[in-house]
Protein backbone atom coordinates (compact mmCIF):
# COMPACT_ATOMS: atom_id res chain seq x y z
CA UNK A 1 0.00 0.00 0.00
CA UNK A 2 2.48 2.42 1.32
CA UNK A 3 5.99 0.88 -0.11
CA UNK A 4 6.61 3.11 -3.35
CA UNK A 5 10.35 3.17 -3.94
CA UNK A 6 11.23 2.32 -7.89
CA UNK A 7 14.49 0.22 -6.92
CA UNK A 8 13.05 -2.67 -5.81
CA UNK A 9 15.02 -6.26 -4.83
CA UNK A 10 13.87 -9.29 -6.00
CA UNK A 11 14.28 -12.99 -4.47
CA UNK A 12 13.68 -16.68 -5.02
CA UNK A 13 12.97 -17.75 -2.21
CA UNK A 14 14.08 -21.94 -2.97
CA UNK A 15 17.89 -20.35 -2.82
CA UNK A 16 19.91 -22.65 -0.34
CA UNK A 17 20.44 -20.85 2.46
CA UNK A 18 17.43 -19.02 2.89
CA UNK A 19 14.81 -19.79 5.35
CA UNK A 20 11.63 -20.73 2.64
CA UNK A 21 8.95 -18.53 5.51
CA UNK A 22 10.54 -15.15 5.86
CA UNK A 23 13.18 -14.92 2.36
CA UNK A 24 16.10 -14.25 4.91
CA UNK A 25 19.47 -15.39 5.04
CA UNK A 26 19.23 -18.64 7.22
CA UNK A 27 21.59 -16.95 9.74
CA UNK A 28 19.14 -14.02 10.09
CA UNK A 29 15.89 -15.93 9.76
CA UNK A 30 12.79 -13.89 12.04
CA UNK A 31 10.78 -16.80 12.45
CA UNK A 32 11.58 -17.66 15.87
CA UNK A 33 10.99 -14.42 16.92
CA UNK A 34 8.10 -13.61 14.88
CA UNK A 35 4.77 -12.73 17.32
CA UNK A 36 1.34 -13.82 17.07
CA UNK A 37 -0.99 -11.12 17.52
CA UNK A 38 -4.49 -12.36 17.74
CA UNK A 39 -6.19 -9.34 16.53
CA UNK A 40 -10.29 -8.77 16.42
CA UNK A 41 -10.07 -7.18 13.10
CA UNK A 42 -9.94 -9.21 10.39
CA UNK A 43 -7.35 -8.27 7.37
CA UNK A 44 -7.26 -8.57 4.09
CA UNK A 45 -4.66 -7.71 1.97
CA UNK A 46 -5.06 -7.36 -1.32
CA UNK A 47 -1.75 -7.64 -3.38
CA UNK A 48 -0.26 -6.71 -6.58
CA UNK A 49 1.24 -9.50 -8.07
CA UNK A 50 4.70 -7.71 -8.39
CA UNK A 51 5.19 -7.78 -4.63
CA UNK A 52 4.34 -11.27 -4.24
CA UNK A 53 8.27 -11.71 -5.40
CA UNK A 54 9.56 -9.27 -4.04
CA UNK A 55 12.14 -9.55 -1.19
CA UNK A 56 11.57 -6.51 1.10
CA UNK A 57 7.38 -6.55 0.62
CA UNK A 58 6.28 -6.59 4.37
CA UNK A 59 3.02 -7.79 4.12
CA UNK A 60 4.26 -11.62 3.94
CA UNK A 61 5.67 -10.45 7.04
CA UNK A 62 2.81 -9.09 8.68
CA UNK A 63 0.81 -12.31 7.66
CA UNK A 64 3.21 -14.99 9.52
CA UNK A 65 2.41 -12.73 12.65
CA UNK A 66 -1.63 -12.04 11.98
CA UNK A 67 -3.39 -15.49 12.40
CA UNK A 68 -6.48 -13.13 11.05
CA UNK A 69 -4.48 -11.48 8.07
CA UNK A 70 -5.14 -12.91 4.57
CA UNK A 71 -3.80 -12.12 1.08
CA UNK A 72 -5.44 -11.67 -2.37
CA UNK A 73 -3.10 -11.62 -5.24
CA UNK A 74 -4.21 -8.94 -7.49
CA UNK A 75 -3.05 -10.18 -11.08
CA UNK A 76 -3.22 -7.86 -14.00
CA UNK A 77 -6.40 -9.29 -15.39
CA UNK A 78 -7.41 -7.71 -11.94
CA UNK A 79 -8.08 -11.46 -10.60
CA UNK A 80 -8.50 -13.45 -8.29
CA UNK A 81 -9.00 -10.16 -5.78
CA UNK A 82 -11.91 -8.64 -8.05
CA UNK A 83 -13.93 -12.00 -7.69
CA UNK A 84 -13.68 -12.44 -4.15
CA UNK A 85 -13.36 -8.99 -2.66
CA UNK A 86 -17.89 -8.18 -3.38
CA UNK A 87 -18.36 -10.87 -0.63
CA UNK A 88 -15.31 -9.10 1.66
CA UNK A 89 -17.45 -5.90 1.55
CA UNK A 90 -19.98 -6.59 3.96
CA UNK A 91 -21.02 -4.25 6.95
CA UNK A 92 -18.16 -2.82 9.34
CA UNK A 93 -15.55 -3.34 6.28
CA UNK A 94 -13.26 -0.25 5.75
CA UNK A 95 -10.58 -0.09 2.99
CA UNK A 96 -7.09 1.62 3.96
CA UNK A 97 -6.37 3.56 1.31
CA UNK A 98 -5.19 7.27 1.37
CA UNK A 99 -7.52 8.73 -1.14
CA UNK A 100 -8.80 12.27 -1.54
CA UNK A 101 -12.17 11.19 -0.41
CA UNK A 102 -10.05 10.05 3.33
CA UNK A 103 -11.23 11.02 6.63
CA UNK A 104 -10.67 10.57 10.09
CA UNK A 105 -11.92 7.61 11.96
CA UNK A 106 -15.03 8.80 13.33
CA UNK A 107 -15.58 5.90 15.96
CA UNK A 108 -17.77 3.55 13.43
CA UNK A 109 -17.22 -0.25 13.91
CA UNK A 110 -14.60 -1.63 11.76
CA UNK A 111 -14.54 -5.49 12.08
CA UNK A 112 -13.27 -5.89 8.50
CA UNK A 113 -10.01 -3.50 6.73
CA UNK A 114 -9.03 -4.04 3.70
CA UNK A 115 -5.09 -2.91 2.79
CA UNK A 116 -4.00 -2.44 -0.81
CA UNK A 117 0.03 -3.58 -1.24
CA UNK A 118 1.57 -1.91 -3.90
CA UNK A 119 3.31 1.56 -5.54
CA UNK A 120 1.26 4.51 -5.31
CA UNK A 121 0.70 3.99 -9.18
CA UNK A 122 -0.44 0.46 -8.41
CA UNK A 123 -2.26 0.69 -5.80
CA UNK A 124 -4.81 4.02 -7.22
CA UNK A 125 -4.76 1.26 -10.46
CA UNK A 126 -5.80 -1.55 -8.45
CA UNK A 127 -8.50 0.69 -6.96
CA UNK A 128 -9.61 1.47 -10.26
CA UNK A 129 -10.28 -1.95 -11.15
CA UNK A 130 -11.88 -2.90 -7.82
CA UNK A 131 -15.43 -1.43 -7.92
CA UNK A 132 -16.47 -3.68 -4.86
CA UNK A 133 -14.22 -1.09 -3.16
CA UNK A 134 -15.48 1.55 -4.35
CA UNK A 135 -18.31 2.49 -2.09
CA UNK A 136 -16.63 0.91 1.12
CA UNK A 137 -15.67 3.83 3.76
CA UNK A 138 -12.45 5.28 3.99
CA UNK A 139 -9.99 4.86 6.66
CA UNK A 140 -7.36 7.26 7.05
CA UNK A 141 -4.24 7.14 9.36
CA UNK A 142 -2.96 9.57 11.99
CA UNK A 143 -0.34 11.62 10.91
CA UNK A 144 2.97 9.74 12.02
CA UNK A 145 6.10 12.31 12.72
CA UNK A 146 8.77 9.65 14.12
CA UNK A 147 11.55 8.48 11.68
CA UNK A 148 11.25 5.15 11.27
CA UNK A 149 13.85 2.96 9.46
CA UNK A 150 12.90 1.20 6.70
CA UNK A 151 13.76 -0.83 3.43
CA UNK A 152 12.43 1.41 1.01
CA UNK A 153 12.73 5.28 1.51
CA UNK A 154 9.52 6.95 0.56
CA UNK A 155 9.68 9.96 -1.18
CA UNK A 156 6.21 10.67 0.36
CA UNK A 157 5.95 12.24 4.19
CA UNK A 158 3.43 10.04 4.63
CA UNK A 159 5.32 7.15 3.30
CA UNK A 160 4.98 3.91 4.90
CA UNK A 161 5.27 0.38 4.56
CA UNK A 162 2.62 -1.92 4.72
CA UNK A 163 3.28 -3.44 7.80
CA UNK A 164 3.60 -0.33 9.81
CA UNK A 165 0.15 1.14 7.66
CA UNK A 166 -1.52 -2.29 9.30
CA UNK A 167 0.50 -1.70 12.97
CA UNK A 168 -0.65 1.51 12.73
CA UNK A 169 -4.71 0.71 11.84
CA UNK A 170 -4.56 -1.36 14.69
CA UNK A 171 -3.54 0.27 17.34
CA UNK A 172 -6.28 2.95 16.13
CA UNK A 173 -8.63 0.43 16.36
CA UNK A 174 -7.65 -1.98 18.74
CA UNK A 175 -4.93 -0.09 20.79
CA UNK A 176 -1.55 0.46 20.58
CA UNK A 177 -0.67 -1.97 22.83
CA UNK A 178 -1.81 -5.03 20.48
CA UNK A 179 -0.16 -2.97 17.52
CA UNK A 180 3.19 -2.76 19.54
CA UNK A 181 4.53 -6.33 18.94
CA UNK A 182 3.87 -5.54 14.91
CA UNK A 183 5.97 -2.18 14.83
CA UNK A 184 8.41 -4.89 16.55
CA UNK A 185 8.70 -7.04 14.19
CA UNK A 186 9.02 -4.50 11.46
CA UNK A 187 12.38 -3.17 13.08
CA UNK A 188 13.62 -6.41 13.60
CA UNK A 189 12.70 -7.58 10.02
CA UNK A 190 14.22 -4.01 8.45
CA UNK A 191 17.44 -4.94 11.01
CA UNK A 192 17.53 -8.87 9.82
CA UNK A 193 17.61 -7.69 5.90
CA UNK A 194 19.98 -5.12 6.57
CA UNK A 195 22.43 -7.49 8.67
CA UNK A 196 22.28 -10.12 6.22
CA UNK A 197 23.50 -7.59 3.32
CA UNK A 198 25.82 -6.24 5.41
CA UNK A 199 25.07 -2.47 5.53
CA UNK A 200 23.59 -2.32 8.93
CA UNK A 201 26.10 0.22 10.60
CA UNK A 202 25.58 2.40 7.66
CA UNK A 203 21.87 2.35 7.79
CA UNK A 204 21.53 2.58 11.52
CA UNK A 205 24.23 5.10 11.81
CA UNK A 206 21.93 7.44 8.82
Amino acid sequence: MYERLAVRSSTDKGQPGRCQRCWILDAFCICGVTPVVPTLTEVVVVRHERESWKSTGTARIAAMAMPRLRILDFTENSEPAKSALPAECGPGTHVLFPTDESAPWDGAAVTKLVVLDGTWRQVRRMYAKLPALHAVPKLALPENLTKVLRLRESKFEAGRSTLEAIAEAIALLEGAPLAAPLHALHATYVEKVFRARGVWEQKNAV
